[in-house]
């Protein structure tokens, strides 16, 4: 007779727990108070009508549709395919296809049903969880070799429920695993998961019919494309278009990535961007007001983490954060403290600076020109006051600076300039180009605006000038670097741009408000800036993963596409020389430590983010995570050792090193030579000077 394995008798036994706890649960667990309220009958059927009437791409609301609302509701309610099984999707099957007419008869039913469920499969896990705890951590065996796919977006869906008390398990036990890797000891990995899975069960009993309703409602707008969504009442009034914290807050842009909330780009001149203690991609998991304890937010929605992140100006707020640095399977974080402020305008006005170099046997002057965002005093503008304040006069008035310092060109820096005022972007473009168009704006019947530098007399500037972006340069930044890319009048170097090219409005309904997107940008060439972006002429290694940030990595994106141009085809006075000014760039930065270490820090991150199987045994994960860390630390103190700076012993140094960096002052002057991105751009502008000239002599 053939005796059972430890880890299958393992697996009968929490399969039996699992069968336990759901008995135990489900008096409790009864969410049949969850029914569709008449105001948001009438809302879908009013969303219904808004998007087949308005949206751009007027696409039909028939089968084809249905499934994809199907799966969009499926991955909302059940990224990680943690709570649904094979079996459930079988008594569901008959629905793929009925979406589009259950919709139509405003029959929310089925949204809710499913809705009822994931919320019973949750509190089961929860239950199964928290049972497991009550044993104490020694049930849990980190000798077994074993092992859980971490990415299991398209991971088979489990086959019945057993398979889920393993999967509930396997997650349980690698949870406590990330901990214990952090530094955690036991008895606080216990009392903080306990914590958080109560707060969690806790939190779930509080869900009202407008948090179903909000998220069937978005699984169905968000097939049309990502910035098409249904805002509740509450949302509606307390946030704006991006989620953006830009009020009294951080200064961050947030989203949703599976159980965390994730920061998508800082506000310039906000408190995190001003501090350098937040990065894009770094994950939110505890927030803490002043000096109270931190609140573990993993697994919350948005809105709620948003709310205990946002505050009066002046008050403390206190983060714990997973950093993008880390590795994909590291959980160490740091708490990071920030002040809460209203950012003001004068912070985020463009700012100039010199770069001097030596190159071709003499001594040369840039002007840099950084723009943060695209601003105007909208209410000085419309009270008619002369001195208003905006992006366009400030550069204008800096040009000028400039060239009384004899710069022998400009650049003008668009890094992480998220966008702003579209009319800036075009008055911006006019300062460089002779009278013509700068943007068009197709609607959703077709019809083509031309926005257009009205003045005549040409261009303010006329010098070389180079434009640099890289992956956070968003939206008016992409209007601008794409019309001076198409008029030749810059080079744009740098790296791929976000490709946000679409134009959204809010629509009002009976219930809510609904952002719709009605219009799309495309650039004088007639290239749309959506999904693709401006491709830069030079292009440097990304400080950030595109896979990850940008509108490309949105689902259900909308496609990049053209129309007919709005200048004719001229001359390119830079493609004959782009080969001769790649290859000088090449042979620059092949020996710069910055370009090397940014480079082979990408590369590396890429590489870990294919290893998504993670080991449950802690002497092999211990491992694996310490040769994860040799191998960041090498990187580091290779492009520290090339800069004749310190070397670091451990990785947290840099941490500590940071902290102790971030000044009284933090807006001091930085000096653009350190910056290895800025001085190849001024470099670059050189060269192009330099081989302009020899060509264009008789």
């Amino acid at each position: 007779m053939k005796l059972p394995t430890p880890s299958s008798l393992i697996t009968g036994f929490f399969a039996l727990l699992f069968s336990l706890t759901v008995l135990a649960a489900t008096p409790s667990a009864d969410w049949s108070h969850l029914q569709p309220e008449r105001e948001q009958v009438i809302a879908s059927l009013n969303i219904v009508e808004l998007l087949q009437r308005h949206h751009y791409n007027k696409p039909p609301l028939d089968d084809v549709r249905s499934a994809k609302i199907h799966a969009n509701y499926l991955k909302a309610l059940d990224p990680a395919r943690l709570f649904f099984t094979r079996k459930d999707l079988d008594h569901y099957s008959s629905w793929e296809t009925r979406y589009d007419d259950f919709l139509r008869k405003g029959n929310l039913e089925p949204g809710f049903e499913l809705y009822r469920l994931y919320l019973q499969r949750q509190s089961q896990y929860l239950e199964q969880s928290l049972a497991i705890l009550e044993q104490g951590l020694d049930s849990l065996d980190f000798d077994l070799d074993e092992s859980l796919e971490t990415d299991r977006e398209k991971a088979p869906w489990p086959a019945d429920t057993n398979e889920l008390a393993e999967l509930w398990r396997k997650r349980l036990k690698d949870e406590v695993l990330r901990l214990k890797l952090a530094g955690k000891e036991n008895p606080a990995i216990a009392e903080l998961l306990v914590k958080r899975y109560r707060n969690q069960h806790k939190r779930m009993q509080q869900t009202r019919s407008e948090d179903v309703f909000q998220t069937y409602i978005n699984a169905f707008t968000q097939t049309y494309d990502p910035h098409t969504s249904y805002l509740s009442p509450e949302n509606a009034e307390n946030f704006d278009i991006n989620m953006s914290l830009s009020l009294e807050g951080i200064g961050a842009v947030l989203q949703s990535d599976n159980e965390y909330v994730k920061v998508v780009r800082l506000v310039p001149a906000g408190p995190a961007d001003k501090s350098k203690l937040l990065a894009p991609a770094d994950r939110i998991i505890a927030v803490g007001q002043g000096n109270k304890s931190l609140v573990d937010v993993i697994g919350w929605r948005l809105d709620e983490v948003v709310k205990l992140i946002r505050g009066p100006k002046g008050t403390t707020v206190r983060l714990e954060i997973i950093p993008a640095s880390n590795a994909p399977n590291d959980q160490s974080s740091k708490v990071v403290s920030l002040v809460r402020e209203a950012v003001k305008l004068e912070e985020q006005a463009a700012k100039k600076s010199i770069i001097e170099l030596e190159q071709d046997g003499r001594t040369s002057k840039i002007g840099i020109i950084e723009i943060p965002t695209f601003y105007i005093d909208f209410k000085a503008y419309r009270a008619g006051q002369a001195d208003y304040k905006s992006t366009t006069r400030d550069v204008k008035r800096l040009i000028t600076e400039l060239q009384k310092e004899k710069v022998e060109g400009i650049v003008i820096d668009l890094r992480n300039n998220g966008g702003g005022s579209l009319q800036e972007a075009t008055e911006l473009t006019s300062l460089f180009i002779d009278q013509g168009p700068t943007v068009l704006v197709r609607n959703s019947n077709g019809r083509v605006d031309v926005l257009a530098d009205e003045e005549a007399g040409g261009p303010f500037y006329r010098g070389p000038l180079a434009v640099l972006v890289n992956r956070l340069s968003a939206s008016a930044s992409e209007i601008f670097a794409g019309a001076m890319q198409d008029y030749h009048r810059a080079l744009v170097v740098g790296g791929q741009t976000f490709g946000k090219g679409t134009v959204q409005s809010i629509q009002p309904l009976n219930h809510g408000e609904l952002k719709l997107t009605l219009a799309k940008f495309y650039r004088v060439s007639g290239r749309s800036t959506q999904h693709q972006g401006v491709i830069p002429d030079i292009h440097y290694p990304a400080l950030v993963d595109t896979e990850q940030i940008g509108e490309s990595a949105l689902p259900e994106a909308m496609p990049w596409d053209s129309i007919k141009p709005a200048i004719p085809a001229r001359k390119d006075p830079f493609k004959p020389h782009l080969d001769v000014l790649q290859a000088r760039h090449d042979a620059r930065t092949e020996q710069d430590p910055d370009f090397i270490y940014n480079r082979q820090r990408l590369n590396l991150a890429r590489q870990l983010m294919q290893e998504t199987v993670v080991s449950l045994k802690e002497s092999t994960r211990r491992a694996e995570q310490e040769r994860i860390e040799k191998l960041q630390l090498e990187l580091e103190n290779q492009r520290r050792s090339a800069k004749g700076e310190e070397l670091l012993k451990a990785l947290n140094d840099e941490d500590d090193e940071l902290d102790n960096s971030v000044h009284s002052d933090p807006d001091e002057d930085k000096d653009p030579l350190k910056d290895a991105y800025l001085k190849e751009t001024a470099h670059i502008l050189l060269d192009w000077t330099s081989l302009h000239q020899v060509a264009s002599r008789p």
